[in-house]
């Protein structure tokens, strides 16, 4: 028996990004306190979403991977804990930009590195103003807690990411999220839509899907934005079993058993049955 407890956060930034982190670790600790083994934290929780607005000051937010404080600060909380940390940070590598996060396992070790693969850009989501394409491709880590696999944000609205994770074995799939309302369209709520691709995604790959999003109101230039939480965490079904609300910090934690996952995802055929070649149009733009 391979049990688990996972949890997911949420809380509001400020452009206070001390507090920000404190309020961070605060929130790591109480999880922690809660039995958590793995803790996912929100993307990009220094800041605001400074992605919102095409403002080139916002490029002194990003620090390279290597000595980064940030990082350094929740490997410590890591080790100190005894629980693994995937940290969603703004990376400068030479003259490029990305959107990573940094696997920390639960004695404080930096696993790896994976940078963001799809970046949108829309009123009040422009991030490939400050982002390149990740490089990395798909990442999945051996932990003390399992083999686990993480996309951000974006990432999280797209089946091949979630599959290219399974397939390399993830056992738990991370998605950290900054999502809230559309500034382009007022009266649309995208929360249901979001939530149900990545319980489809749990499903699909039967593994177990945690998702953290961030609350609170933000201004900006190109428009306000309402971060809608609604952090969850479904089961290898698909099916929530912690569930956040909308607005306000929240910890949410669920326990699986890997060891009982692994056989009924086996059992079901869902990568027995796979006819790889026949996807070749999904490599195409457009079939």
């Amino acid at each position: 028996m391979r049990s688990v407890t996972v949890a997911a956060t949420q809380f509001a930034c400020t452009w206070d990004l001390a507090a920000n982190l404190d309020r961070a670790e605060m929130l790591v600790r109480e999880a922690a306190a809660q039995g958590a083994q793995v803790v996912l934290l929100q993307e990009l929780f220094e800041a605001p979403y400074f992605c919102a607005d095409e403002r080139p000051d916002h490029f002194a937010l990003a620090r390279p991977w290597a000595g980064n404080p940030v990082i350094a600060r929740f490997a410590d909380l890591a080790a100190e804990l005894g629980v693994v940390l995937p940290i969603s940070f703004f990376e400068s590598v030479g003259a490029a930009h990305f959107n990573a996060l940094a696997m920390i396992d639960a004695d404080g070790t930096e696993l790896g590195l994976y940078r963001k693969s799809h970046i949108p850009q829309g009123p009040g989501y422009r991030e490939k103003y400050f982002f390149a394409p990740g490089d990395t491709g798909f990442q999945v880590w051996d932990t003390a807690f399992g083999r686990i696999g993480a996309g951000i944000c974006w990432d999280q609205w797209f089946p091949e990411c979630a599959r290219a994770l399974a397939l390399q074995g993830a056992e738990l799939i991370l998605y950290p999220t900054a999502i809230g309302s559309e500034p382009a369209f007022p009266g649309y709520d995208s929360q249901p839509h979001w939530q149900r691709v990545m319980q489809g995604h749990a499903g699909a790959n039967m593994v177990p899907v945690i998702a953290s999003n961030r609350v609170g109101f933000e201004t900006n230039q190109d428009g306000d934005i309402t971060f809608y939480g609604s952090s969850f965490i479904a089961d290898q079904f698909g099916a929530v079993v912690a569930q956040a609300p909308r607005q306000g910090e929240a910890v949410i934690t669920a326990s699986f058993d890997l060891d009982e996952i692994a056989p009924q995802r086996a059992g079901w055929g869902l990568f027995r049955d796979r006819r790889p070649e026949l996807y070749g149009v999904i490599g195409t733009y457009g079939g």
